[in-house]
């Protein structure tokens, strides 16, 4: 597959910790014990409680079947919150893999991306010296005990650091290693009996979802690595020196362990607080576009993008610029991948062919058996993901898109496409806020996304359309 040569980059790369530092840990997922059984009855007897006290309360037996459904969901999503964090976890990923899960089940889970109680200020400062070796009064000018938010895995707190720079610092919960490691292994053991006994389990791949959830939270677990992600990010952000509006927050490595993360502070707002939004940008579409741009960067360019941009973990700062915040969750893609996302595209946006596209899914396996005929698996994929790719993302069925992704890995047999699945994902929540603030946009033939990736043809394209493209 013939494909536009990339520009260099220059990317600095971040002063690390010592390598053994980053190690994450892997206790075994398919352990079981006396923990893990307690642990199983604990569940079923909340979950089944909490949906059928929402049903009895919502619906008096006599709902019709959208409501009972409904019902049911929010009684699972009251079972998660009282289970603890790693079901809170289960529940973020639910609702942000919508097209994989009932749609019910999907938006009541929206509730799972607000905080959750804070842990005690003494549990913070303990956690905070164990790591960096020093107490808090050591370490920082101020320190204050009461967290700005406080989330399933680890809250956090506003500093100031000895030299009297304004920071945060991320500090994981006491004990959730252990906790949702056993949790894990109870949830995959109950996800591999739902499996055997429900056909809606088994289409939802419930112990698929589980090992991703293993690998999303044993990654999560090691704040270094997250800073790690974040620094590299933030580092890529300047590659073609025309990002200045999007920023990641620097972290400050002296600062950082294993179960601490101290990074510079930034103050703004959620993306999706529209009316604040608005309000505060005369450009809210362009926005989306500088958002979409770095991320699809990350994804075409660099291999290494945000895979967490709910609203919480994007922001309009008090100074009009974007920040990109947690890294707690992102993806990576290979240059195969990288070559089948540009290759999208590029048919997107230039010149209609997808018959690279399907050579580029050939390369990846994940045509095994098909057709050898790629000019005609090329005219199928311009059928499906050509109305898709160029329609108004307002106007996107991404939910389909990315259950027709899942659909398409387990037809195949292959190992599933993960990647493309994770920016799926991230997609549908660039959905939404489009639909606020960029009603009428189109992703995939928006030359200005595309400046970095096909910089050639960007700029041949725009100057015979007349396009001026925003800095």
């Amino acid at each position: 597959m013939s494909a536009e040569p990339l520009p260099p980059r220059t990317v600095r790369e971040p002063l690390l910790p010592p390598a053994e530092s980053f190690a994450v840990q892997r206790p075994a997922l398919d352990a079981f014990g006396p923990a893990e059984a307690l642990r199983m009855l604990t569940i079923a007897g909340v979950l089944g409680g909490s949906v059928a006290g929402r049903i009895i309360k919502h619906t008096f037996g006599f709902g019709n079947s959208k409501a009972r459904r409904a019902a049911a969901a929010e009684g699972v999503v009251d079972g998660f919150e009282r289970l603890g964090p790693l079901f809170v976890k289960l529940g973020q990923l639910i609702a942000s893999s919508s097209g994989a899960f009932p749609e019910e089940l999907s938006d009541a889970c929206l509730r799972c991306l607000d905080d959750v109680p804070p842990f005690t200020a003494a549990q913070v400062r303990r956690t905070v010296a164990e790591d960096l070796g020093r107490p808090i009064e050591e370490l920082f000018l101020s320190f204050d005990d009461e967290p700005l938010s406080a989330a399933s895995v680890a809250q956090v707190h506003a500093c100031v650091l000895a030299d009297g720079r304004e920071a945060v610092v991320k500090v994981q919960r006491p004990g959730i290693a252990r906790r949702m490691i056993v949790d894990l292994r109870a949830a995959l053991l109950t996800a591999r009996l739902l499996e055997k006994r429900s056909e809606a389990a088994r289409i939802a791949n419930a112990v698929g979802v589980v090992r991703d959830l293993y690998e999303v939270t044993v990654a999560e677990l090691n704040f270094l690595v997250e800073a790690e992600h974040q620094a590299r990010i933030g580092a890529a952000l300047g590659a073609f020196g025309d990002n200045a509006e999007v920023v990641v927050p620097e972290p400050f490595w002296e600062y950082c362990g294993p179960r601490v993360l101290c990074m510079e502070r930034l103050r703004g707002v959620p993306l999706d607080r529209f009316e604040s939004v608005r309000a505060a940008s005369a450009d809210p579409e362009l926005l989306i576009r500088r958002l979409v741009k770095v991320w699809l960067e990350g994804v075409a360019v660099h291999g290494l993008f945000h895979g967490d941009v709910h609203a919480g973990n994007l922001w309009l700062l008090e100074d009009g610029r974007l920040a990109m915040l947690d890294f707690g969750i992102v993806g990576t893609m290979t240059p195969p991948w990288q070559a089948l996302v540009r290759a999208m595209f590029q048919a997107s946006a230039f010149d209609g062919d997808f018959t690279p596209v399907a050579v580029a899914l050939r390369e990846l396996g994940l045509f095994t058996g098909q057709s050898t005929d790629d000019t005609a698996i090329g005219e199928q994929l311009a059928m499906v993901m050509g109305p898709v790719l160029s329609g108004e993302l307002a106007e996107m069925d991404l939910k389909t898109v990315t259950s027709a992704l899942l659909d398409f890995g387990r037809g195949t047999g292959a190992a599933g496409p993960e990647q493309l699945i994770l920016m799926g994902k991230q997609l549908g929540y660039f959905e939404r806020y489009a639909v606020a603030l960029a009603p009428g946009w189109r992703l995939g033939k928006d030359l200005y996304l595309l400046r970095n990736i096909f910089p050639d043809k960007v700029a041949a394209a725009a100057a015979a359309r007349g396009l001026e493209l925003p800095a």
